[in-house]
Formats: structure tokens, sequence, C-alpha cells
């Protein structure tokens, strides 16, 4: 049985993924992204805004510069 067959939420999940990677074999499957992310210093698509995801940069130095904008 493959991980997402597992997953009880992996419907669920898919359906509201904002992940744009299209060979992402996390996608749907919310534990492992997440554990995929934070082992890079990472954060998932779904901190992101749509055009923010699309840059695939997904550092959290890019997270704060986009929210805590310098005035």
């Amino acid at each position: 049985m493959e991980k997402k067959e597992k997953c009880p939420r992996y419907k669920l999940n898919l359906e509201n993924c904002p992940c744009t990677y299209p060979s992402c074999p996390r996608r749907g499957i919310c534990c492992e992204c997440l554990r995929y992310h934070r082992s890079r210093g990472e954060l998932p698509a779904c901190y992101f805004t749509e055009e923010e995801e699309r840059t695939y940069n997904r550092s959290i130095e890019f997270y704060f510069q986009r929210r805590f904008k310098q005035k």
C-alpha cells in the first residue's frame, strides 16, 4: 500500500494543495510535505500566496521578507 493510500485525508488534502510542482511525491500528504520542507529549513507551498509559490522559493527568509516588509 502506498503512502497516499494510507493517508485518510489524502483526497481532501489533494483538492486543497496549492503546490504547483508537477512531480511532487508528497502532494496531498501534508505530514510528509511538512517533514520534507522542515528538514531543508523551508516552508511548504501552503504558507505562500499563489504568486509566491510559483517562484519555488520556500525559504523561511523569503516568507518573512514578503510578510513583514520594512516601511
